[in-house]
């Protein structure tokens, strides 16, 4: 079962490997499949955080256009933002740790920017989505406990709101799925839109 959308027949290929992101996905009965992108997503850049995101999601999608002949190709990135600082996925545990310390009480935001390309037509639509996201004060034993676990190690800011973290946040402000890692609602919206036009 899927929701009304008249996408064209040809393939949808997801340019992530995040299995969080191919999840949100199938939500919405797409079929698809995954080819990641080897794009560096520590790109430096001077963009506001709304841009950054978009950029990375475009660069990604564009990448793995690139090699398709006909499909329509789905980009993704999310990326934690603390008092204007990036938190991107930690490099080893104590970098973990130490942004999980950060945000201990603190207010963040989580931002996703998504690019959608067709190809062989190579139109594309972009979008972001921002969600505020409040931590109430860890404990270090928390901290350990859940950097332990192997779960901070692969996500922007070293957590995820759908796993042992969930406990972590005391309040969110917008869409939870974006602080997973897809907006799903603004994207489900936006490729209704680019097909339709």
């Amino acid at each position: 079962m899927s929701l009304p959308l008249s996408l064209p027949d040809k393939p949808i290929i997801l340019a992530s490997a995040s299995p969080r992101r191919a999840e949100i996905l199938k939500k919405i009965g797409l079929a698809f499949v995954v080819r990641p992108s080897s794009v560096d997503e520590n790109m430096a850049s001077t963009l506001p955080p709304a841009e950054y995101a978009v950029e990375l999601a475009r660069r990604k999608c564009k990448a793995v256009a690139a090699g398709v002949a006909s499909g329509i190709v789905i980009g993704a990135d999310t990326i934690v933002v603390l008092e204007k600082a990036i938190l991107g996925k930690p490099v080893s545990t104590a970098d973990a740790c130490d942004m999980l310390r950060r945000l201990s009480g603190k207010t963040h935001h989580v931002f996703t920017g998504f690019a959608i390309v067709d190809r062989p037509s190579d139109r594309e639509k972009i979008g972001v989505e921002m969600t505020e996201v409040t931590f109430r004060e860890l404990e270090e034993a928390e901290i350990a406990a859940y950097v332990r676990s192997g779960e901070a190690m692969d996500k922007a800011g070293a957590y995820g709101i759908q796993d042992l973290s969930a406990v972590f946040s005391e309040r969110l402000n917008g869409c939870f799925y974006n602080v997973v890692g897809f907006p799903l609602t603004k994207f489900y919206l936006a490729l209704r839109a680019f097909y339709k036009s």
